[in-house]
């Protein structure tokens, strides 16, 4: 069985902040797997926003970097995501991933207005 469950999102205004998690059912050790968010806006293509690899190095997307930080508890089996300073342009669906894997989360909307 191999689950990923992301809450957190929800409706914020420009400037403000969130703090995305995922919660991760899967066999192995999930200290083994890289992991990351991915966001979906209306009309686009998914796009990787963060990457925390299995020794815990980080990577971000261009856009979000300075305002994103990536996480994981390993002894938890979670990841999180706290964004800051939000922009109308990070209005998406965010996607939790296992890397190396087909399994994906059913995603958290995340809706910043203007």
């Amino acid at each position: 069985q191999v689950q990923l469950v992301e809450s957190g999102g929800g409706l914020v205004q420009t400037g403000e902040s969130l703090r995305l998690s995922c919660a991760a059912s899967l066999r192995g050790m999930f200290s083994a797997y890289d992991m990351g968010w991915y966001r979906q806006a209306p009309g686009m293509q998914r796009d990787l926003v963060a990457l925390i690899a299995r020794n815990g190095g980080t990577s971000y997307a261009d856009s979000v970097k300075g305002r994103f930080t990536i996480s994981r508890d390993n002894v938890n089996r979670t990841i999180h995501l706290q964004m800051y300073s939000l922009k109308p342009e990070d209005t998406a669906i965010y996607y939790c991933h296992i890397g190396g894997t087909q399994y994906w989360g059913q995603g958290t909307q995340v809706t910043v207005s203007s």
